[in-house]
C-alpha cells in the first residue's frame, strides 16, 4: 500500500484546511484509515480514524472541529479541519490498517504516508 498525503499549508487561527490521502496498491475499501500528527518535540498522536464501513472516531482535542471521511471510488481519505488552533500545528500523517482494528495506536497501522505540514498562526 502506498499512501500520499497532501493539502497542508499555513492558515490563521479559526481557519480551515482539508487534507487528502490517496492510497494505491490494495483494495482501499477493505481497510481502515487513520490520521495522526506530530508536533515539534512531541510524540506522534492519534487524530482520527475511519473504518472500512465508515465508522469514525476522534481524539478529544479535535472532536467537533475535525471530520474524517473517505471516498472509496477515489481511494482517498480526507480530514476536514475547521476552527483551527495554533496547537493544531504539526506534520499530519495518514495511515492504513489492513487488519481493521480501527485503533488509536500507532502500532496498529501497517502503512504510512509521508506527512504534510499544517501550520496555524495566531
Amino acid at each position: 500500500v502506498q499512501l500520499q498525503a497532501f493539502g497542508g499549508g499555513l492558515v490563521q487561527a479559526g481557519g480551515s484546511l482539508r487534507l487528502s490521502c490517496a492510497a494505491s496498491g490494495r483494495t482501499f475499501s477493505r481497510y481502515d484509515m487513520g490520521w495522526f500528527r506530530q508536533a515539534p518535540g512531541k510524540e506522534r498522536e492519534f487524530v482520527a480514524a475511519i473504518s472500512w464501513v465508515s465508522a469514525t472516531r476522534y481524539a478529544d482535542s479535535v472532536k467537533g472541529r475535525f471530520t474524517i471521511s473517505r471516498d472509496n471510488a477515489k481511494n482517498t481519505v480526507y480530514l476536514q479541519m475547521n476552527s483551527l488552533k495554533p496547537e493544531d500545528t504539526a506534520v499530519y500523517y495518514c495511515a492504513a490498517d489492513l487488519n481493521r482494528r480501527w485503533g488509536y495506536n500507532i502500532g496498529q497501522y501497517d502503512y504510512w504516508g509521508q506527512g504534510t505540514q499544517v501550520t496555524v498562526s495566531s
